[in-house]
């Protein structure tokens, strides 16, 4: 009734009643065979009632502990030998592989990180089966706190598959892998490993997550995303599956190299934007500007309001932009994006890197 979700061992605590005179009483207690009072005398940790005869065999105190400390285990892991590469610390990188986690607030306490791992095709070993030729690449991740307790595993894995005739094309492609972890504010340590299944190459990557932490009264903003696709889900999808932030999917491009005949797409995310009105209209400007690294010459450079920006409110603001490369010179292009929040004069001046081929 009141959406608190959490683990306990004693089930009287999601009696309503339990405090109240009385009231909720049990059959024994209606029966005058025991007394209200008598929850608090219990020795085995918990305010439930006597039961109408023995007590079930799920609520043995030892049962309820072993079934308290099952439900904080980590899931069972399917690749053991990548396990044990994580946690022998040995540093692998006969596979190449390019790893990158971009930071999106929820609440205070949650920030949704966004692990995202990157393949080239032609680093992968393809074998002959049922006429097609397939690769396929396990991961096993593993994020923990600086004291290397486990918060969470993830496993999966990656598949490459292609007509004989479309190999050599396929070689030329890139694979991708991503995983959203919720994660409280603070560091982290991500270990990563990938394992190419027919080849037997391996990478063991290790990595900080640092986890911002969200405040209420200052303009943040999330990380910029430079994607090769940016695109909205159906309802039933919102919030599920790859590369799903909210209602749209965003694929990042994890090395940040783009074709001509490509657009980038931009992503991120304003929080606490100050507001006017009754109608809580977030007060501000967006700035974007492109320069060619090592010069001053600017490429492209435009400004939108806050305000005109779809679903923009005060706590949230989703900018989703796709800039069209095909006039951009091959070489190194710097994004500058310039935040002005009008009600408290506050700024940020986010930015990103990116190469055009």
């Amino acid at each position: 009734m009141s959406g608190e979700y959490r683990m306990t061992m004693d089930p009287s605590e999601k009696d309503a009643l339990l405090y109240v005179p009385g009231a909720g009483l049990t059959m024994m207690e209606q029966m005058g065979m025991s007394s209200k009072t008598d929850r608090f005398n219990r020795t085995d940790g918990t305010h439930l009632g006597v039961p109408f005869g023995a007590e079930t065999e799920k609520m043995n105190q030892f049962n309820r502990l072993e079934q308290f400390a099952k439900l904080q285990r980590p899931p069972p892991v399917k690749f053991k030998d990548l396990e044990a590469a994580v946690n022998s610390r040995i540093s692998y990188n006969i596979l190449p592989m390019k790893v990158r986690a971009d930071f999106f607030p929820l609440t205070e306490a949650s920030v949704l990180t966004f692990v995202t791992l990157q393949f080239d095709n032609k680093d992968l070993q393809f074998h002959a089966k049922d006429g097609v030729q397939k690769a396929a690449v396990n991961i096993f991740g593993k994020v923990s706190t600086m004291t290397r307790r486990i918060v969470t595993n993830f496993e999966d894995t990656v598949e490459v598959t292609s007509p004989p005739e479309y190999l050599q094309q396929m070689a030329q492609r890139k694979s991708i892998y991503n995983k959203s972890v919720p994660l409280a504010p603070g560091t982290y340590r991500l270990n990563v490993v990938a394992k190419d299944v027919v080849g037997g190459n391996l990478n063991s990557y290790e990595v900080a997550l640092v986890v911002p932490r969200m405040d209420n009264e200052k303009l943040m903003a999330s990380n910029i995303v430079l994607a090769d696709l940016i695109e909205h889900v159906p309802t039933k999808s919102i919030g599920m599956g790859q590369f799903v932030i909210g209602t749209s999917k965003v694929r990042p491009r994890v090395d940040d190299i783009f074709k001509r005949d490509e657009k980038m797409g931009i992503y991120f995310k304003i929080y606490n934007c100050g507001t006017y009105g009754e109608n809580r209209i977030p007060e501000g400007e967006v700035s974007y500007e492109v320069t060619k690294n090592g010069t001053n010459e600017k490429i492209f450079e435009t400004t939108e309001d806050v305000s005109k920006i779809p679903g923009a409110s005060a706590n949230q603001v989703t900018i989703e932009k796709l800039l069209p490369l095909k006039d951009l010179l091959p070489g190194q292009y710097t994004l500058r994006v310039k935040i002005t929040d009008k009600f408290r004069k506050q700024v940020l001046t986010p930015s990103a890197q990116f190469t055009v081929t």
